[in-house]
Formats: C-alpha cells, sequence, structure tokens
C-alpha cells in the first residue's frame, strides 16, 4: 500500500509538472519571404485576397511601425534568430557560394556559438521546430555549415539554403514540357534526406511536417516553439496550374497568385490551431516579412524603395500578433500605429512572454516589448534602429543606396561611409520620404549621423566600406 501511495504521488507530482510545462505560451513565427509591405489585403493589398492571414489580422493585432534589421534575407532572419544585429556575425547580405561570400566580407554561415532563442526554449522545455526557408549557412557550394539541428532545433526541413531534411522544387509552368529541378546545387551537398516537390506546393510540405510536429509536441506535453518560414513568395514565382491559368504571366501576376497560394496552404495551420481550444488560447502567432518585395512583383505602397534598399520599402514589415488567450482583449482588432518596435525586439520579448532566462553572458540588441506586442502597451524601442545596406547592393548612379541608416522616434536619417549624401525624412508627415529635411534640423542630423557612424564603427566591417580589406582565405 505505501508503494502504491508513493507511485500515485510520483504520477501525480508528474502530471503538475507536465501541466505547468504545457501552461507556457506556444510561440509560431511566420517570416514569409520578400513579400512588401502593401500585399498582405489587411494592409491595403487590392490585388488578391490573403483571406487567412486576414483572418488572424482581425482576431489580433496589427502594426504599421515594425521593422526587419536588413532589406535582404540573410542577415534579417540573423536578426531575428539572435536577437543581435546580423553586423555582428558578419552577415550582411544573402549567403551564396564561398568565394562570394568571401569577397564580399560575410561568414559562410552563422556561427553556432551566436545567441539563438531556439536554443534558449528548448533548454527551458520546448519543443522546437524550423520548417521552411533557413538560408543562414548551408547552401550553393558550403556543405560544410552547420545542420540547422546545431541551433537548438529538434526538429527541421528547410529548402536548398539549408542543411538537414529538405524538399527541393520542381518548376513547372504546365507548358508541356518536364518541370525543372530549382536546387541551386543543394542536391548534391548531401548532409540530409531530401525529396523533389512541384514548387507550388512546397509551403504545403512545410505546413504538413509543421502538423505533425505540433501533434507530437501535443502527445508529450511540451510547449513548442515553431517557424514556419515560407520561400514561394520568393522569385521563381511558379503558382499552382488553376491559379497560373488565371493570370497573364507577368511577374507580377505570377506573384500574386503564389501569395495567393501560399495563403491557402497556411490555412491549416492557422486551423490547427484556431480549432483546438486549449492551443488557440495559449499559442501566439507572429507574422512578418524577412524584407521587402523583389522590384517588379509585389508591392510596398506607399513606401519608397523595396527588397535590398534601406529607404522604408525595404525594411518595414507588417508584423500581425494574433493569440485570442494572451493578446488584450480591447487590441483585438486594432492596428497599433504609434510603436516603433524591430525584429530584435520581437527576439527578446519571447524570452518574457516564455519565462525564458536570457543566454548568459550575452547582449541583446532587441528591448523587452512584450506588454506592447500583447497590445498592454504603446510603448516602443527605446533605442534608435540602425542598418547597414548590403555590400552588394550600392543601388545605381542615378539613385545610390545609401549606406547606413538609423530611424529615432519619427526621424529616419541616411548618411554614406564618407558622411555625405545625407537625407532626413520626418516619417510621420511623410512616410513616402519625398521631403529631406536635412537642412531645416542641423541638430537633428548631427545628433543621428554622429549615433550610426558610431554603431557601424564598432562592428565588423564588409565589402560595402571602402575601408574593408579581405581577410586571409577562409
Amino acid at each position: 500500500m505505501r508503494n502504491l501511495l508513493r507511485v500515485l504521488l510520483f504520477l501525480q507530482l508528474l502530471t503538475t509538472l507536465v501541466h505547468a510545462e504545457s501552461s507556457k505560451p506556444n510561440i509560431i513565427t511566420v517570416f514569409i519571404d520578400d513579400m512588401g509591405w502593401s500585399d498582405l489585403s489587411c494592409y491595403g493589398g487590392k490585388v488578391t485576397q490573403t483571406k487567412n492571414i486576414d483572418r488572424l489580422a482581425s482576431e489580433g493585432l496589427r502594426f504599421t511601425n515594425f521593422y526587419v534589421n536588413s532589406p535582404i534575407c540573410s542577415p534579417s532572419r540573423v536578426a531575428l534568430t539572435t536577437g543581435q544585429y546580423p553586423q555582428r556575425w558578419k552577415i550582411t547580405s544573402y549567403l551564396a557560394r564561398r568565394k562570394v561570400n568571401r569577397e564580399r566580407g560575410l561568414a559562410q554561415w552563422l556561427d553556432p556559438a551566436a545567441p539563438v532563442l531556439a536554443r534558449e526554449l528548448n533548454q527551458a522545455g520546448y519543443a522546437t521546430g524550423h520548417f521552411g526557408k533557413w538560408h543562414m549557412g548551408g547552401q550553393r557550394d558550403v556543405g560544410n555549415a552547420p545542420l540547422i539541428t546545431k541551433y537548438g532545433f529538434d526538429r527541421s526541413l528547410t529548402n536548398f539554403e539549408g542543411l538537414g531534411p529538405r524538399v527541393l522544387p520542381l518548376k513547372d509552368a504546365y507548358d508541356g514540357k518536364p518541370p525543372k529541378k530549382h536546387d541551386l546545387g543543394s542536391a548534391d551537398l548531401g548532409q540530409g534526406p531530401i525529396y523533389w516537390e512541384d514548387r507550388s506546393v512546397v509551403t504545403a510540405a512545410f505546413v504538413k511536417e509543421a502538423l505533425t510536429f505540433i501533434d507530437h509536441a501535443e502527445a508529450t506535453g511540451q510547449p513548442f516553439f515553431l517557424n514556419l518560414w515560407p520561400d514561394d513568395v520568393h522569385s521563381p514565382f511558379f503558382p499552382p496550374e488553376i491559379l497560373r491559368d488565371a493570370t497573364d504571366e507577368s511577374k507580377r501576376a505570377l506573384y500574386y497568385a503564389v501569395l495567393d497560394a501560399m495563403d491557402q496552404q497556411l490555412g491549416l495551420l492557422f486551423d490547427r490551431v484556431h480549432n483546438d481550444k486549449r492551443l488557440k488560447n495559449n499559442t501566439l502567432i507572429l507574422i512578418a516579412s524577412d524584407n521587402g518585395p523583389e522590384e517588379g512583383a509585389g508591392l510596398a505602397e506607399p513606401l519608397r524603395g523595396a527588397k535590398t534598399w534601406l529607404y522604408e520599402g525595404g525594411v518595414r514589415s507588417p508584423l500581425i500578433v494574433w493569440g485570442p488567450g494572451l493578446v488584450a482583449s480591447d487590441a483585438v482588432g486594432t492596428t497599433n500605429t504609434k510603436s516603433v518596435l524591430c525584429a530584435l525586439d520581437v527576439n527578446r520579448s519571447l524570452y518574457t512572454l516564455t519565462g525564458t532566462e536570457l543566454p548568459s553572458g550575452i547582449t541583446l540588441d532587441g528591448e523587452d516589448l512584450s506588454e506592447t506586442l500583447l497590445g498592454k502597451s504603446e510603448t516602443g524601442r527605446n533605442a534608435p534602429i540602425f542598418w547597414r545596406r548590403p555590400p552588394d547592393r550600392p543601388g545605381t548612379k542615378q539613385e545610390p543606396n545609401p549606406d547606413l541608416a538609423v530611424r529615432d522616434g519619427k526621424w529616419k536619417l541616411y548618411v554614406n561611409y564618407d558622411g555625405n549624401g545625407v537625407q532626413l525624412y520626418d516619417l510621420e508627415a511623410d512616410v513616402s520620404e519625398t521631403q529631406n529635411r536635412a537642412d531645416d534640423y542641423p541638430e537633428i542630423v548631427a545628433r543621428l549621423k554622429q549615433a550610426v557612424v558610431e554603431w557601424n564603427r564598432n562592428l565588423p566591417a564588409d565589402a560595402g566600406d571602402p575601408t574593408w580589406r579581405p581577410e586571409a582565405k577562409r
């Protein structure tokens, strides 16, 4: 009898521990590749209806002053993953072939020593999964990069820009010709099981794997952290046949057909959470884009610029936060137009929202805006947000891409490495950045110029900087 009592007490304790663990909120980040500021219909897009994402927006909270920390994919992903400026880790443009990375002053992959939110959550008892584009190492001819699981993920499925299990796309134009493989050399790298899938349903493959991951986490009673990072909105654009047939096959029309298909495929994931009462009340979904749209594809109206540009269209992103049991009830269905925040702050805030300790001995660049993400406050980021352009994206002779940028409050300043090319815009009055006010506010120019130059000086340089010199071959 005494032994039976001990067993019952142990089981009761175990149940209590599992319940306490599962009461931690589940987190899903949906980081969409190359989607424009005004592409989602809930952000004013008029070309297609993104019904599933719109539903989350209507039941959650939208932000209009949210920024990613680079206008191009790899560094933007590093910032959200680490909570630190990507320049710290020498990833300042998209990762490509080994030689090209070296010539631009880039690392070959994200150093596993970097602070990674998923790793800290995993150590705190979370099940962790990454399904979708990675692009922080393991692409083109870089076959010796760490697997995604080395960064704290239990499970992963990626595309041709990462290692480990991956789904590689077949491009079918439905023109009677055989589909063409689009893997940029990934199939030759090994480092994980590979299977081929029509590009039009690659997001569906990621969603399917994510649903299996959620089911497993539910069965084990673990809270989960899930990245679902679609890549099909990135060119080349291959929508399903029925959507392709409805287009004129122009670049923009194909882009929006792909956006429509992606929204439909994401709907299965959203429904899984929405229709499960326990998940619905204890899951936070965050949706954003990794940078602005590819020129000629998506739209960033009324913002200036697009992907690769430091102007608003390159770095300002939609942000939707959904969580019926977590977001303040009076914030549901509203739009936060006041709070200025960035991906660094989302990373830092998720530590607080999940009750997870910060990585030891590490300084994160983000600020804790967890109350703001939940609609309980309109506090914005206190420190300025800084940017450096990708070293291989100088712009054109007619319109150069500024080298450095900073946003502080309503002001955004641009300046080149040599101190010239100063532009200052009041984003509250001029969101399209048409009126350079630098001559009108010399004190603000001096302050912000000093701040962004100092920030940049304390970080590793890349090939965009005239003073940069290549390191020994690595």
